[in-house]
């Protein structure tokens, strides 16, 4: 402890200077002061990066709900367009559906609307699936395109166009048969109606 009048050093137990006799009530030894701002400076780091990683996660977690907001987003009701089968079939131009974008599309069947969607893929082949799969149907999310992939809209994986109907199971999206028949796309009312229990 520093005698603050003749600046001697004393033990910290003193309470008199031991050079001068000066009363060392009230003064805090060296050691307590540089302890004492050691400690604020640390808790000043730890303020601050208590801080920083606050507004990191906020700024993730904003980002994340921006990016869903934009993007995982069901397809509406009033984007698929209305089927009928005649003898048993669905048919399709082929026109409407070989610009390699998703075109949806819904069978009324028993109270209920049968979602699909069809699309041309890069190698040429066209394609149709359920619009939905075997993990995430309960949520009744469907699918959206982003370029070459549909993405499940309910836990976002990928699956590239040119695998549906070649790749099934998990949360690809389920299969639909279908052939091209002249300038239609054919897909048998059964087959589409085997799909009821999705939706």
């Amino acid at each position: 402890m520093q005698c603050p009048k003749c600046s001697t050093e004393n033990s910290a137990e003193s309470q008199f200077c031991k050079k001068c006799g000066n009363s060392l009530t009230g003064v805090s030894s060296k050691r307590d002061k540089v302890m004492a701002e050691e400690s604020s400076s640390s808790n000043k780091f730890v303020v601050l990066g208590v801080v920083l990683a606050v507004a990191v996660a906020a700024a993730i977690f904003l980002f994340k709900g921006a990016h869903k907001g934009a993007t995982n987003t069901a397809v509406s009701a009033s984007s698929f367009v209305q089927v009928t089968a005649e003898n048993g079939l669905v048919k399709i131009p082929i026109e409407k559906i070989n610009d390699g974008q998703a075109h949806y599309f819904t069978l009324a069947e028993g109270g209920k609307s049968i979602n699909f969607f069809v699309l041309k893929s890069q190698d040429g082949t066209i394609r149709a699936a359920f619009d939905t799969c075997d993990v995430c149907y309960s949520h009744k999310k469907g699918y959206r395109q982003e370029g070459s992939e549909m993405v499940c809209n309910q836990c976002d994986q990928r699956f590239p166009a040119d695998k549906i109907n070649d790749v099934k199971g998990g949360c690809n999206p389920a299969p639909l048969n279908r052939t091209v028949e002249g300038n239609m796309l054919v897909i048998s009312q059964a087959d589409i109606v085997s799909g009821a229990g999705y939706f």
